[in-house]
């Protein structure tokens, strides 16, 4: 239980799963990193007493996941891709994505977040709604809804 805000054993905690959040919203790494950061910057410029682990680790999806949100929508942001000659030459660093988290990160965010959360983090549907503020249901409802549409996009009968 954390008494105080000690971001550095919060940041070795957490930082690997606020990454895969990012990366899941931004689909670079560049932007995932630059976006981690930022997200760790809000618990620095406001830093806050947590009731457990958990409860630290529920507030950095939470607030990674509206920071990318925010980025994307951003009126400034244009997103660019670059053509297959562009990319690094070495690839073996990060491999290849594979299929199903293409097709994850393809989903729209209502059912990315569930999805993540869920099959990646391991929260139960009651733990994703207190997250999110959804009902339960709503949570199972799209947890169903994101299995149909990944069984279409991976190519399983719909």
């Amino acid at each position: 239980m954390s008494q105080s805000c000690d971001i550095e054993q919060i940041f070795r905690r957490h930082v690997k799963t606020v990454y895969r959040v990012c990366y899941s919203f931004m689909g670079s790494a560049a932007d995932a990193e630059d976006a981690t950061q930022a997200t760790f910057m809000k618990l620095i410029d406001h830093p806050r007493t947590f009731e457990s682990e958990q409860h630290e680790k529920a507030w950095l999806i939470v607030c990674a996941s509206n920071l990318c949100r925010d980025l994307l929508k951003s009126a400034s942001r244009t997103r660019v891709t670059a053509m297959p000659e562009q990319e690094p030459a070495d690839t073996r660093q990060t491999g290849p994505i594979d299929e199903t988290l293409d097709a994850v990160l393809r989903l729209p965010d209502k059912y990315k977040d569930v999805v993540y959360l869920h099959y990646y983090e391991g929260y139960k549907t009651e733990e994703i709604a207190q997250i999110t503020g959804e009902k339960p249901s709503t949570v199972r409802n799209r947890l169903r809804d994101a299995r149909a549409l990944l069984k279409k996009a991976l190519g399983g009968e719909a």
